[in-house]
């Protein structure tokens, strides 16, 4: 599931610099962006298929260069804990492929609907539940095995209905939410962490060790991992679950459900079927 936002006494899920860091890194050691261009085009898929003209959109995340250039983004800004988006502003805002490590992702896409004019569309992309399961369950075991106990490794990543629940919790309209699963195949699991970092997706959890991971550990994942998840070729595949969540800013020209009770016409008429009634209907 999402985690909620932290009480004030409590330390936040992501450590903000340790992140900003992280993806400094990434830009230094060669950018593997190959999974932000796939979301990129996934959004500019979904938006092609909304008969509405935008004037101005906005982009919130940290690689503009890569996501802004395929909807003409006028303004775009980074996923910090405070958006620098005026309210009223755009009539589009996409998130790109960071909301699923924000300390706060319904303050995010609050912030966003605040930002939209009526009937304006956020397009939010990230990171599902099962994206990096392999690795997840390869680093759970080795660390158990060799240490007793489990660490925060792999960051949690809400499943899809948890985090279709978030679009309506931010007070936007006609939510929905879809995924899109791909698998990317390495020639080690060692060459998927490295790909990782590049990504700009090391741990960046608050509650993360400190201390560099025991050669032990990072052995006894590799193995358990070739083991588990090696395909015939001996090459391991990462799951990554691009989740999409869409919603518009309320607006009194959108359509609004019918009052229970309301209709018209029987179900059973239009499916040409008999109606039972149910010891409820007597």
């Amino acid at each position: 599931m999402v985690s909620p936002p932290p009480p004030l006494d409590m330390a936040p899920l992501f450590d903000m610099a340790t992140r900003a860091q992280r993806r400094a890194r990434a830009k230094t050691i060669g950018l593997a962006d190959f999974l932000h261009r796939e979301a990129a085009a996934q959004v500019q898929e979904r938006l092609a298929d909304v008969n509405k003209s935008f004037t101005k959109a906005a982009f919130v995340g940290w690689l503009p260069e890569i996501w802004a250039a395929g909807f003409a983004a006028e303004l775009a800004v980074p996923d910090d804990e405070v958006l620098a988006l005026p309210e009223n502003s755009v009539d589009l805002a996409v998130h790109g492929l960071c909301l699923h490590s924000a300390n706060d992702p319904v303050g995010q896409l609050v912030q966003m609907r605040r930002a939209l004019t009526p009937d304006g569309l956020m397009l939010a992309a990230l990171f599902g539940g099962q994206t990096l399961h392999e690795l997840r369950f390869a680093m759970a075991q080795a660390e158990s095995e060799v240490e007793g106990g489990l660490s925060p490794r792999v960051a949690p990543m809400g499943d899809l209905r948890d985090l279709g629940s978030l679009i309506q919790r931010a007070g936007l309209a006609l939510p929905v939410a879809d995924a899109v699963t791909l698998t990317v195949t390495y020639e080690t699991p060692l060459h998927l962490m490295r790909d990782l970092r590049a990504m700009g997706e090391a741990n960046a959890m608050t509650a993360r060790r400190k201390q560099p991971l025991r050669r032990a550990v990072l052995g006894r994942a590799c193995e358990v991992y070739e083991q588990e998840f090696a395909q015939p070729d001996g090459r391991i595949p990462a799951t990554f679950e691009l989740v999409f969540l869409t919603g518009w800013a309320p607006s009194a020209s959108q359509p609004k459900p019918l009052k229970p009770g309301s209709a018209t016409a029987r179900l059973a008429n239009a499916l040409n079927t008999t109606e039972f009634k149910g010891p409820a209907d007597d």
